[in-house]
């Protein structure tokens, strides 16, 4: 599952220069045509992937469970932990045995996810690049959130210290950091290209490429930390939309 996370390779280069020429909507409806290509550059970058569902008609999902809470944000198998994986081979098979399937990937191997509202996440952005932060990949969602992919700091020498997921994002502790979940080990994400259901065409797609260098976490928090703040209660049933759900 190893693989290099640093400068951006040939691929890469020429990705980050393709997307940063075309505006975030054009970037994910022009990415239906490079899916492979997109995914393959986030499993180079070390980010585990795997197949997740994909939208249904309506607001539905591709999967058989009826009424489902996450539709086309969940994996596909229970055993997402293990089969997610940065072999290029493998994932060059499931995108093109799945064509329509997300993925995700699997937070708190070698990564993790600060995931925000989106106001403040493209607000805590801009202070981070002007303070001259070294910000890694960001991706958005067009449901309202904000993707910050980091380090990860959930996978100690000692498997007795894991830092479960459930101590950062359960709706519990949403009070301590507002609107943030910090997406560690036993969680996931979509990543980039990812269909959203609904009659729109909404997306998960790249702000900053997989090309970038994952930061230390603890290097964007107090900005991120801040800007949810500002913007605690101005999204509808916080807690209701923490995600993802346990299946």
């Amino acid at each position: 599952m190893s693989a290099t996370i640093g400068g951006p390779s040939g691929r890469q280069g020429r990705l980050s220069r393709w997307l940063r020429g075309r505006r975030p909507k054009e970037a994910a409806a022009a990415g239906d045509a490079g899916r492979a290509d997109l995914l393959l550059a986030a499993a180079a970058a070390g980010l585990p992937l795997a197949p997740a569902a994909h939208p249904a008609p309506g607001y539905g999902c591709s999967c058989d469970r009826v009424g489902c809470p996450t539709p086309a944000r969940h994996p596909v198998s229970f055993a997402w932990q293990t089969q997610s994986t940065t072999d290029r081979a493998q994932i060059e098979r499931w995108a093109r045995h799945q064509p329509q399937a997300n993925f995700i990937t699997a937070t708190g191997m070698t990564h993790d996810v600060l995931d925000v509202p989106l106001e403040a996440g493209r607000q805590a952005l801009e202070r981070l690049l002007a303070n001259g932060v070294e910000v890694g990949p960001v991706a958005e969602s067009d449901d309202g959130r904000m993707l910050f992919f980091t380090l990860t700091r959930g996978t100690p020498e000692d498997e007795d210290e894991w830092w479960p997921c459930e101590l950062d994002c359960h709706p519990e502790t949403m009070d301590e950091h507002p609107g943030l979940r910090w997406h560690c080990r036993g969680s996931y994400v979509l990543v980039p290209p990812a269909r959203l259901p609904g009659d729109d065409d909404r997306r998960v797609h790249w702000v900053r490429g997989p090309e970038h260098a994952l930061p230390d976490p603890l290097s964007l928090l107090e900005i991120l930390t801040d800007a949810c703040a500002r913007y605690a209660g101005e999204e509808a049933d916080q807690v209701g939309a923490a995600w993802p759900l346990r299946r």
